[in-house]
């Protein structure tokens, strides 16, 4: 196990307030997150460092010799920390953004130098973006999911659509003359015939297209399976093939007719994608300038695309 500063910053104020509550308003995160440290450090000495009572985190006497010990240096390593950031020549923060890997590459990636601050993206899965956003590793996360926890709060500012989509080079005569006459079993059976791509990880989509849609399970395998959704868009646009990917993350391809919608569905899939965020943040102001970028993109999105994808 490696030893983090942060904890002793913890233990440090936790010391000095007395309390786990104070420290997370103190420090900007979580109540969670503070008693994560604190165990952690805990953990790391071997030894247990306050009792906790119903009113105070009353530190034991191992904890008293450690903080007097601990006190000079971390004080120091503060005001440099200080020191560092407001006489750096750019003067930048740096914010910690969880998304996925498709979000980054087909939204922010294209802005990230002009922003005037320092970003650290982290690709995972939701629930660990939520207990890191909790925990105060991240600053702002990009999710279709809310989580539960009280500490954090959630802003919708876009939707997206899960739709079938073909490569610009597709004929969908046949298809779209299938579908006009409700051949609802002759379409699934004409698709199943067709190229298709996914990704490993990707698959619940079109499992829960497939079944709102033909009430069955996909019975057919796809023809390629690539790392991920920035693959299926370069290898579908101006060819022929299928998916089913978010609307969202292929919405230049679909205004420049590199790749079209095919069928949104009967039974139309939508997920709400939300900024995710600490109530209290020191970070008010980069993660306004984020959340712009997203909005922008997505109101231009909502009128570049809207008679592409019916309503």
């Amino acid at each position: 196990m490696l030893l983090n500063f942060e904890w002793f910053r913890t233990f440090k104020t936790i010391y000095e307030t007395g309390s786990l509550t104070a420290t997370a308003q103190a420090l900007y995160v979580s109540q969670p997150g503070v008693s994560l440290h604190l165990n952690s450090l805990e953990a790391y000495v071997g030894y247990k460092l306050f009792d906790r009572t119903a009113r105070k985190m009353v530190p034991t006497e191992r904890a008293k010799v450690l903080y007097n010990y601990i006190l000079e240096a971390v004080n120091k390593l503060e005001d440099a920390e200080t020191h560092f950031h407001k006489s750096a020549a750019t003067n930048k923060s740096t914010i910690s953004v969880g998304m996925c890997l498709e979000t980054f590459q087909f939204t922010l990636e294209q802005y990230i130098s002009s922003l005037p601050f320092n970003i650290n993206i982290k690709f995972g899965e939701y629930p660990e973006m939520q207990q890191d956003l909790d925990h105060g590793v991240l600053d702002l996360i990009i999710t279709p999911q809310k989580g539960i926890q009280p500490n954090l709060e959630y802003k919708p500012f876009s939707k997206e659509r899960i739709v079938l989509v073909a490569g610009g080079a597709q004929d969908l005569s046949e298809f779209n003359a299938l579908i006009d006459n409700n051949k609802i079993a002759e379409a699934e059976a004409w698709l199943k015939e067709q190229t298709w791509y996914t990704t490993a990880a990707d698959m619940e989509n079109m499992r829960k297209f497939w079944h709102l849609n033909f009430n069955k399970h996909p019975d057919f395998r796809p023809n390629y399976i690539v790392p991920n959704k920035c693959s299926i868009v370069r290898c579908m646009s101006d060819a022929n093939g299928f998916a089913i990917i978010p609307d969202f993350l292929c919405r230049h391809e679909l205004a420049s007719g590199k790749l079209k919608v095919a069928w949104a569905g009967n039974k139309v899939m939508e997920n709400t994608l939300y900024f995710g965020k600490r109530k209290k943040t020191m970070y008010g102001k980069e993660i306004g300038m984020i959340e712009a970028v997203f909005e922008d993109q997505a109101a231009e999105f909502t009128s570049v695309t809207a008679d592409l994808i019916p309503a």
